[in-house]
């Protein structure tokens, strides 16, 4: 059996990852809709060796759409997404626009896949950073219980969309031959005020609240709870851009409610869906975005005790923002979804 499968933001960083996320994992795609907008319509996109002319995103679009993937900014999805599920459609959206509506189901199928079954024709992929932080959390919540997290995030330009990627390279080369480099992008806030990323760290991601801490941040809190199930999880997060193009790295610190030993935390991470452990530091073998860069998994090494908390654990955690942080996770969801019988036809 296949599926009429549209993407919505077909033109974009992560719409053109989904693309190739359903061709790289044999998705059963009967016929292809890339949908953007107005400006974008008429190009094409490529797949399975073949283009596809992409059409406008409009309502009518959807007429026959089996699975609609979006990602075209939470607008977008909060007119559109509910037009395409009058249509018939099942939506996974990768915006904030539906994360933490109670109606939704906020899936990482390694992690909660048994909420799709709540799903009223809208589902959402959680934030990137969120997405691979729970994939490794989930073993040893589900082993020992979890208390505290204090996190820190890495993030590539990626995550701000394909200008950013631009801006670096040019940073980078302004900059290499002594030349003032021109910031239009970094950081994404209230105030109209950049920062050259390149060389550089800036420790903002989306705007800042009045609690002092960005969206982005607040993002890892509302979301980990949700899908974890544990609303008095404690979460601190601290969310920095550097200048990579992609792969987010995350160092994170978990109390566990129960005694552990590191033996049986490695061998737990080692065989759950969608995590390999690289964790020799003595043979200099640890996650890099340089190497999780095109993979779908979760990477996780650096494992250790902490030297003052003896049920705290420390960890590094690296993953591919556009693919397992975005794109493949929304692919996932719909291969759940097939395989649950969870789609209308």
């Amino acid at each position: 059996m296949t599926y009429t499968v549209a993407v919505v933001g077909a033109t974009g960083a992560v719409g053109q990852q989904m693309i190739k996320s359903l061709e790289k994992r044999n998705f059963p795609v009967g016929k292809l809709i890339p949908l953007a907008s107005s400006r974008s319509a008429g190009g094409t996109v490529k797949f399975q060796g073949k283009a596809v002319t992409v059409l406008e995103a409009t309502p009518d679009a959807f007429e026959g759409v089996d699975i609609a993937l979006f990602s075209a900014g939470g607008g977008v999805s909060k007119f559109l997404a509910p037009e395409a599920v009058k249509h018939g459609a099942i939506v996974i959206d990768n915006s904030s626009a539906f994360r933490m509506d109670e109606n939704v189901p906020l899936v990482v199928p390694e992690v909660n896949r048994e909420a799709l079954t709540d799903h009223q024709g809208i589902i959402a992929n959680p934030n990137c950073s969120t997405i691979q932080m729970v994939v490794a959390l989930k073993p040893l919540q589900d082993q020992y219980g979890l208390e505290r997290i204090i996190v820190s995030t890495y993030q590539a330009v990626s995550g701000a969309g394909s200008q950013a990627i631009e801006e670096l390279r040019a940073q980078a080369a302004a900059m290499l031959v002594g030349e003032e480099p021109v910031s239009n992008l970094l950081p994404v806030g209230k105030l109209d005020q950049h920062y050259p990323i390149a060389f550089n760290a800036i420790p903002q991601i989306d705007v800042g609240l009045e609690n002092g801490f960005t969206f982005e941040e607040m993002k890892m809190v509302h979301e980990t709870k949700k899908i974890l199930g544990d609303d008095s999880l404690g979460i601190t997060p601290t969310c920095v851009r550097i200048p990579v193009y992609r792969g987010h790295s995350e160092s994170i610190y978990v109390e566990l409610k129960e005694n552990y030993q590191l033996s049986e935390v490695r061998s737990l991470l080692e065989n759950f869906s969608g995590i390999i452990v690289q964790d020799d530091i003595e043979q200099q073998v640890y996650p890099m975005p340089i190497d999780a860069t095109d993979h779908d998994e979760v990477f996780v090494g650096r494992l250790r005790r902490d030297l003052a908390h003896p049920k705290g654990l420390n960890m590094w955690v690296v993953s591919d923002n556009l693919l397992k942080g975005a794109a493949s996770n929304a692919v996932q969801i719909a291969e759940a979804l097939i395989e649950d019988h969870l789609i209308r036809r």
